[in-house]
Formats: structure tokens, sequence, C-alpha cells
């Protein structure tokens, strides 16, 4: 293990808030990494894995523990049949993009929708990134991972991962249950992920689009497909022009991408315009830049450092200086505000750690 200086959170995340880690160790091997979780377990300190640090709020004083940041990159083919499709195993610190392109340019499909989200693929199945009508759990076939409170590894096929909106069995474990004594595991899940397997279909066409805004933008309709490499190109274009794409040059993209969940609520409790969708169990899903918007926090709002996007409603941004307590405070401004206007609570979509919204 690279045991280095502990660095400030905000070097490690996208949004560059956080005070200073009380150790860091960085892991270029499963069995580092394991090792470091185990012994911070066992000595009772508290563990923060790091992957690409897209989906962190963390404190202006730091976090009082470990701070692991698992650097291991690489895909593995295991399998590749034309008939099954080809099997990819990626480590958890890969950077997912990495996996999309890589994928996209050898005309295997399923992901291309997931084009130029940041973060490592680690965190892809613990919140099941999704975007433009694609979820990372159409294509997971299993995900290997440390159980923390069995101490040892485990293979997690599909149906045990309890994949929802934006949600899973990994990140399930960091709140509290009657199933787990030890729950919450918080800020990191009581199952560490070492490596994610994807089964991916062979073609140059994409998945059927799923995203009217995708399809309008392709010149299709919802329900075709397209050329595959057309699709990550207009999902790049589609999340650039939204701030989602990271560039230093663009403080809208020094954000923890949307910061708040699309709420799932009974449909009476929907106002009267706001987009819905079906979603389980009889409730619907409605837009939470809607209800944003509607609230009266517009594109660029906000007097300080923290601001609403220029671009994008749904992402807090860091104009440059911006504080972890500036951006606590510009949530709860709009989760209020959002509350106060729709009757609907917003929920935070990035692990929070050191601070409440």
């Amino acid at each position: 293990m690279d045991v280095t200086t502990a660095p400030a959170l905000a070097d490690l995340t996208t949004l560059r808030v956080g005070g200073p880690a009380a150790r860091y160790v960085e892991t270029s091997t499963e069995a580092e990494l394991v090792d470091a979780v185990r012994t911070a377990d066992d000595e009772g300190t508290p563990l923060l894995v790091v992957g690409g640090g897209s989906n962190l709020l963390v404190a202006d004083e730091g976090f009082d523990g470990l701070v692991v940041r698992d650097v291991r990159t690489g895909i593995e083919v295991p399998d590749h049949s034309a008939c099954a499709g080809v099997t990819y195993t990626i480590p958890a610190g890969t950077p997912w993009d990495d996996v999309v392109a890589e994928a996209t340019s050898h005309r295997l499909y399923g992901i291309e929708a997931l084009s130029g989200i940041p973060g490592s693929t680690g965190a892809t199945p613990v919140q099941n990134v999704g975007a433009y009508g694609q979820e990372v759990a159409q294509s997971i076939a299993t995900v290997r991972v440390w159980d923390r409170e069995r101490a040892r590894v485990r293979t997690l096929p599909l149906v045990d991962l309890r994949f929802g909106y934006r949600t899973s069995l990994l990140k399930r474990s960091m709140r509290a249950s009657v199933d787990d004594e030890r729950a919450p595991w918080h800020p990191t899940p009581r199952y560490v992920v070492l490596d994610v397997t994807l089964q991916l279909r062979q073609g140059a066409l994409s998945a059927q689009i799923a995203y009217p805004e995708l399809a309008r933008t392709l010149g299709v309709e919802v329900g075709e497909r397209a050329p595959l490499l057309d699709v990550r190109a207009a999902v790049l274009e589609l999340r650039g022009r939204k701030g989602m794409v990271l560039d230093p040059s663009d403080p809208d993209t020094s954000s923890a991408g949307s910061f708040f969940t699309n709420p799932v609520v009974p449909e009476a409790q929907v106002p009267e315009g706001a987009p819905r969708w079906p979603a389980a169990d009889g409730l619907v899903k409605t837009s939470a830049a809607w209800l944003i918007e509607q609230a009266g926090f517009g594109r660029g709002y906000g007097a300080g450092p923290a601001t609403v996007s220029t671009k994008h409603t749904l992402a807090l941004t860091n104009r440059g200086g911006a504080t972890a307590a500036d951006v606590v405070a510009l949530a709860r401004e709009v989760r209020d505000g959002v509350l106060a206007s729709s009757g609907i609570e917003l929920e935070p979509e990035p692990v929070l750690v050191g601070v409440s919204v």
C-alpha cells in the first residue's frame, strides 16, 4: 500500500470541498484493499473508501478516520461468445467512462447511454447509476465484494443485488436495518466493491433508445436503435450542455452531478403540470429539476461561491472557493423551498460525510 500525506478531501472529490483525512492510503491490488478495510474495521477506525469522488460531499472539518483510494484499473475479458455476448470484469477503481469508451469502440452495447458519467466503476452498482433511459443494472452480471460484516469475499449475482431506482443492496446497507444489527454502515457500505462483471451484447447498433431527449438528438423514435458510436457522441454532447462532463475550465462541472434524486411518490402528491412516469408499487416518479425550478430556484441561483448550475438546476456547483458549509446551506434552501411549494421533500443523492442536509 502507498501510504502518503493525507490530502484534503477537496482534492479527491469533484465538488472540490472537504477538509483533510486523518489517515490516507492508496491501494493498487485487491489484497491491499481488503487488508486496509479489514484493518480499519478491526481497529474500529471510521472508513471512507473513495473512487472518483464524484458523489461525495465531505465536511470542512475533514474525515477523522482512514480514507482508502482504490487506484486499480483495467478490463478483463473472461468470456467472448457470439451468442451470449462479451463479459467484462472491471476492478472497482477503473474510471467508469473508460469502460464505456472501450465497450463502444469494440461494438459492445448496453452501457452507451451511461457515457460521460464521472467516478469509478465500483461506485456504479452502489446507486445503480443511470442516465438517458439506461441503468447499469441492465448490464451487470455479478459484483464481487468484501463483506465487512462476514469478513470475507462474496460474489453477489444480479438477483441478490436488489437494484432499484438509484439504489441497491449495497446502498441500503448504509441505512439502519432490522436485518443487520451493525447497520447503518456509513460512509462506506457494508459491501466494498472489488470488481464488477458486465454482460454486454455485440452489435453496431445501440440498445433501444428509451429517453425522448436522446431520441430527438439522434433523429430517431423512442424504441428504435441507432449507431452505437453516434449514441455515445450524442450522450456526451447532451451531458456537456448540462455541465455533467468534467471540465476543469467550466465551474458548472465542479459538482456532485445531480444533487437530488427524482422523487417517487403517490400520484396524488405530484403537482399539476409536473412530469410523471410510472414507478414500482403503484407510485410515480416526478422531476426534481421541475420542482426546483417551480419553487423559484432557476439556473445560476445563489449569491455566493456555491450556486445552482447555470446549465442544469439539479446540480449544485462550486464556483470557486466554496466550502462544504456553503453547499449545505444552498442544498437546505432548495430542499426547504421545494417542500414549501410542492409538499415534496427532496432527497440528496451524494454520500454526506460529516454533514447533513
